[in-house]
């Protein structure tokens, strides 16, 4: 894997992973900023991502400092001698404020989305944090990837700001996936998006992109 990402000083490649599945993820509820731990299919899908991304040089590892996400960075970061995770607190999961650890199913039909519940922190805060979270950690990447673990309101948010994405819910985000974003001369692209190991689909050189194009730019 350490040749299948190609980078250059004129390039940056950020991949961004969600962590793990937890129980609150596998019983369809918000889990926001409550710490609910990795369950054991999370912890297979977190060993999963470390052994994908084993051979790929990572110049620097940042996560959301909740449980679910630095225990899915740091079974990255087992496969990379001397790689310390970082704890980045933009990177947190969106705040649902007293609907976390509600079924988002109901909370949706009784506010026709999630955006209108009350006390949910802002679309355009997530998004304006999410980005900055990103923007850092790029600016470190030395002409080698980087890659940050986060959640997926935060994933679906960065990739929306950074690549003009519309439309969340065809942006697909699964627990224990990754995406590729890819910056060339100041414009973003995604050209792997809601990845999972074992589907086929392995990181690209900047110079490369999937049948159908990249998102964005």
């Amino acid at each position: 894997m350490s040749d299948a990402i190609a980078g250059d000083e004129a390039t940056v490649t950020v991949l961004l992973l969600r962590h793990g599945r937890t129980g609150l993820n596998a019983s369809g509820r918000l889990r926001g900023r409550i710490d609910t731990p990795l369950d054991e299919v999370g912890r297979q899908q977190a060993a999963a991502l470390g052994r994908f991304f084993a051979g790929v040089p990572l110049a620097a590892l940042a996560a959301s400092p909740l449980s679910r996400t630095w225990d899915t960075a740091s079974a990255v970061a087992e496969s990379h001698p001397g790689l310390v995770p970082e704890a980045d607190p933009d990177l947190a999961d969106r705040d649902w404020g007293r609907w976390a650890g509600e079924l988002e199913a109901e909370v949706i039909s009784r506010f026709g989305s999630l955006d209108a519940a009350p006390g949910v922190e802002g679309a355009a805060a997530l998004a304006a944090r999410a980005r900055r979270a990103i923007e850092r950690l790029a600016a470190r990447c030395g002409g080698r990837p980087v890659a940050a673990v986060a959640h997926e309101a935060v994933n679906r948010a960065v990739i929306s700001a950074l690549c003009g994405w519309v439309g969340d819910g065809e942006l697909p985000q699964p627990t224990g996936c990754w995406n590729q974003l890819v910056s060339a001369g100041g414009v973003w692209s995604a050209p792997v998006v809601g990845a999972v190991p074992g589907d086929g689909r392995v990181p690209l050189g900047a110079g490369r992109l999937l049948p159908g194009g990249p998102l964005g730019g």
